[in-house]
C-alpha cells in the first residue's frame, strides 16, 4: 500500500509494491492518491510500473550507452544503433510500440540489405527490448517476439583459393612499413590460426609464446583468457617477419584491414570473398590435422555444430577419403 505523507507543504507519494519502487511530489493530497492508486493496479497488471514516456530510440540510446561497451562487439552495436535511431521506429513511444512497428522495420530493412544484415540487427534490437522488459521495466512485452524474423541464411560455402590467396598476397604484398604488408601477414596468418579479425587486430606481444607455439587470446575488456591458440611453425616464421617485440602485434584497427583488403580484392580482380573466409579456410585445414574437439578448443566453439558453418570442404574432395 502506498504512504502518502507531509513534505514541504505539499503531498509525498512513496509506493513499494513487488519490487517496484516510486516517490512523487504533488501540491493536493487527492492527486496523490489518484496517482497512487493508478501506478499501484498498474504494478498488480503488468508485474512493474508503468511504462515510461519515452521513445525507442531513447532505450537503444540506454542500451548503447550502458549495455554495449562491456561486449566484445561494442563498436559495431553502437554504430548499428545509431542508424537504427535514423529510422521511423526510433521515434515511436514505449507505451504505443508493438509488432507492426517492427514488421515495417524489418521490410523496410529488407528493401536494401540482405536478410543476414536484418537478422543481425534484430538480435541487437530484440536483445534491447528483453534488457528493457527484464531489468529496466520500460516495457511490459518484448513486441519482436510476435514479429516473423526473415528467413535463416543459408551458410557460406566459399574458400578462399590457392590462386586467389596468392593474387591477394601479390597485391597487399609484405613490407611490414606499410597498412597492406601489415594486412598481408595479418591474412596469412589467419589463415594458419583461423583467429578472427578482431582477436588478430587486438593481439599483444606480450601473449604471444612462441618459444611454446601459441598464443592467448583474451577475452573482451576483462583480460582474461578465452583461450590458447597453438601456432604453425608458418605462423611463427610470419611473426618473427614483423620486426617489433612489444605493443601491438599487427598494429592494425579492423577498418584499416577491411579497407585494404577491399582495396587488394579489386586490383587482383577477385569477387565474393571476405577476410573472415580465412577463418574457414584454416578450419578446413585443421580438421585435416586434428580431432574435432582440439578443433573445436582451437577456434573457440563451445557448440560443436558451429564447426559445421565453418568447414567448407567439398563432397568431392571428401569422397576422395572414401
Amino acid at each position: 500500500m502506498a504512504s502518502i505523507k507531509p513534505h514541504k507543504g505539499k503531498w509525498r507519494v512513496f509506493i513499494f509494491k513487488a519490487g517496484v519502487r516510486k516517490t512523487k511530489v504533488f501540491d493536493i493530497k487527492s492527486k496523490a492518491v489518484s496517482w497512487a492508486l493508478k501506478i499501484e493496479a498498474d504494478i498488480e497488471e503488468t508485474g512493474h510500473g508503468a511504462i515510461p514516456n519515452k521513445t525507442f530510440g531513447e532505450l537503444l540510446q540506454r542500451y548503447a550507452e550502458d549495455v554495449s561497451p562491456a561486449k566484445r562487439g561494442a563498436k559495431w552495436e553502437v554504430t548499428r544503433i545509431r542508424a537504427v535511431k535514423l529510422d521511423p521506429v526510433a521515434a515511436v513511444k514505449l507505451q504505443e510500440l508493438d509488432a507492426p512497428h517492427f514488421a515495417a522495420w524489418r521490410d523496410r530493412r529488407l528493401k536494401v540489405v540482405t536478410a543476414g544484415t536484418v537478422l543481425r540487427e534484430w538480435n541487437l534490437l530484440s536483445s534491447a527490448c528483453n534488457k528493457a522488459l527484464d531489468e529496466w521495466h520500460w516495457l511490459r512485452i518484448n513486441p519482436m517476439s510476435r514479429v516473423k524474423r526473415p528467413a535463416e541464411v543459408a551458410p557460406r560455402d566459399r574458400l578462399i583459393t590457392d590462386e586467389e590467396i596468392k593474387r591477394l598476397q601479390f597485391v597487399l604484398g609484405d613490407d611490414m612499413a606499410t597498412i597492406p604488408g601489415r594486412v598481408g601477414v595479418a591474412m596469412q596468418f589467419a589463415l594458419e590460426t583461423g583467429m578472427r579479425l578482431g582477436e588478430i587486430t587486438s593481439l599483444m606481444w606480450e601473449d604471444v609464446k612462441a618459444e611454446q607455439q601459441y598464443c592467448k587470446v583474451l577475452k573482451g575488456k576483462t583480460g582474461a583468457a578465452k583461450r590458447d591458440v597453438p601456432l604453425s611453425a608458418k605462423a611463427i616464421s610470419l611473426l618473427k617477419t614483423i620486426g617489433t617485440d612489444t605493443g601491438l602485434v599487427f598494429a592494425l584497427s579492423a577498418t584499416q584491414v577491411g579497407s585494404a583488403f577491399q582495396k587488394a580484392k579489386k586490383l587482383a580482380g577477385i569477387e565474393g570473398v571476405h577476410f573472415h573466409d580465412t577463418r574457414a579456410n584454416a578450419i578446413t585445414m585443421l580438421a585435416k590435422k586434428v580431432g574435432i574437439l582440439d578443433l573445436a578448443r582451437i577456434i573457440g566453439h563451445k557448440d560443436l555444430a558451429m564447426l559445421q558453418v565453418y568447414y567448407r570442404e567439398s563432397a568431392q574432395d571428401i569422397a576422395k577419403k572414401l
